[in-house]
């Protein structure tokens, strides 16, 4: 988990030093922010701590999305047997709403 942490502190980094140069980058990240700080959704590391234990193995990506006016969080997962588990939650709820692998939706 320590490594899990350490890769996503350096992929956040990297992307915040690539879209420092990109002002709607930077809009998106203080809008992330502050909707945490406020508490109208939840803390990445928590979502991640879901997905981990609905779908077991390493995460690859993670974004946070608007979709249709819900804010949802989208865990790509490289499961303990190879293959990729796309999970959404609800960003407000943490409520698991799909998941997407390879043989399709459940």
């Amino acid at each position: 988990m320590r490594l899990l942490t350490a890769f996503l502190v350096a992929a956040l980094a990297a992307t915040l030093a690539v879209g420092a140069a990109t002002p709607a980058s930077a809009s998106d990240h203080d809008r992330a922010r502050r909707a945490v700080e406020e508490g109208r959704i939840l803390p990445l590391k928590e979502i991640l701590a879901r997905a981990q234990a609905a779908s077991p193995g390493q995460v690859i990506e993670a974004e946070l999305e608007d979709e249709g006016g819900m804010v949802v969080y989208e865990i790509k997962i490289l499961t303990t047997d190879g293959r990729v588990t796309e999970l959404y939650y609800n960003a407000a709820t943490g409520e698991l709403l799909k998941t997407k692998d390879r043989t399709g939706q459940r």
